[in-house]
């Protein structure tokens, strides 16, 4: 049977989602808890709808398990019990047929925090927040985003990794200032790895008046990663949600997203 479980988590103490020996990591602070209460003599693997980096946090994070026969309500009782401070398991489900916690997914939306004030971020969102020494131009940034929208390979934007793909739709690249906080919104089907914080990194060499905003369509046409645009740091970054079909649509989207990877 699959599970499907809705997780959010302070990421300042992970190396990261995925396991890595001898390191903290989400993922295996879970799979360790379900081991243990389920008495399973080898983990179960979880996979998540997108793999964090050290440092960045989750609000919305979705990952699948799959397990023989289980109540999924005492699972979620004893989870809730055993699991660390830094992670919250929001829910805990059946899956329905076709779900799959990475592949099925339409859409990841994030969100990205800078503090600009000239006295400093305020120290109570020092782990959440990014500290900016500069005063950021918001309209300046949101015309360089407007310009990266669409279907494109942003591989001039990732960290390459082999077999995968670096073509994504990105559906959204905003900034909205209150005050001295600035929250971009960065929505796509799916990001490779540090995208959303090289995007950043752009529009924040934009902000401080370094390019014009055309520069976007300069370091887009790259076809590998740009040295110039700074990959910003970790934890300003948030998973926030994770978009999925109807169940009807679920293991459709599921076969395409698998296609479209291989091809």
């Amino acid at each position: 049977m699959r599970l499907r479980l809705d997780l959010s988590y302070d990421g300042t103490g992970f190396r990261g989602w995925a396991i890595q020996p001898g390191l903290r990591t989400v993922q295996g602070e879970l799979e360790a808890a379900i081991a243990m209460i389920l008495r399973l003599p080898r983990s179960a693997p979880l996979t998540c709808a997108g793999r964090t980096d050290a440092g960045v946090h989750a609000r919305g994070q979705v990952a699948h398990v799959d397990l023989d026969d289980v109540d999924p309500a005492y699972l979620e009782r004893r989870l809730r019990r055993l699991l660390p401070d830094d992670i919250v398991l929001r829910s805990l489900s059946l899956a329905p047929d076709g779900f799959d916690a990475r592949f099925a997914a339409l859409e990841r939306r994030y969100t990205y925090r800078i503090s600009d004030s000239p006295s400093g971020a305020d120290p109570l969102t020092r782990t959440s927040v990014v500290r900016w020494q500069r005063r950021l131009d918001v309209d300046a940034m949101n015309a360089a985003g407007e310009r990266l929208l669409g279907l494109h390979d942003f591989a001039s934007f990732c960290k390459k990794r082999d077999g995968a793909t670096t073509t994504r739709t990105l559906r959204q690249l905003s900034t909205e200032r209150s005050g001295d906080t600035l929250a971009t919104t960065v929505r796509a089907d799916a990001f490779c790895h540090s995208m959303v914080r090289s995007l950043m990194g752009l529009l924040v060499a934009v902000g401080e008046h370094r390019y014009e905003p055309e520069w976007a369509d300069d370091v887009l046409a790259k076809a590998s990663r740009d040295a110039r645009v700074m990959v910003m740091p970790p934890h300003g970054l948030v998973l926030e949600d994770v978009v999925y079909p109807d169940d009807a649509g679920l293991a459709v989207r599921a076969a395409e997203s698998r296609r479209r990877r291989d091809e």
